[in-house]
């Protein structure tokens, strides 16, 4: 069994910062792109940001320049910095990963359970 778990969402003023974390457990061979999607009420589930096995990172516009994603291999993790929030970031943040439990075959898609960041004064 493979598990994703988010950490590190909250409350936060316009202007301020979170880091999230996401750790992927379990029958583990390799992990491609990891990524954060978010969705708000009402509103269909959208890309924030992905970066492959390799660090290639890839941004949806509207977090450009303002969220950084990164990943440690060593810990099967994945981290969201967010800067400089605003209240249209205010969402449900879930993690993805492409991950291969064998090192035969295509890899599995795999998602959190999300964590909540809501960015109001």
């Amino acid at each position: 069994q493979v598990q994703l778990v988010e950490s590190g969402g909250g409350l936060v003023q316009p202007g301020g910062s979170l880091r999230l974390s996401c750790v992927a457990s379990g029958s583990i061979w390799r992990i491609d792109t990891m990524g954060w999607y978010r969705q708000a009420p009402g509103k269909e589930r959208e890309l924030v940001a992905d970066i492959t096995s390799i660090g290639t990172t890839n941004y949806d516009d509207s977090v450009k320049g303002r969220f950084t994603i990164s990943r440690d291999n060593a810990k099967n993790t994945v981290y969201l910095q967010m800067n400089s929030l605003k209240p249209e970031d205010t969402a449900v943040y879930y993690c993805n990963a492409d991950i291969h439990i064998t090192y035969r075959g295509t890899s599995w898609d795999y998602w959190g359970q999300g964590t909540q960041v809501t960015v109001s004064s």
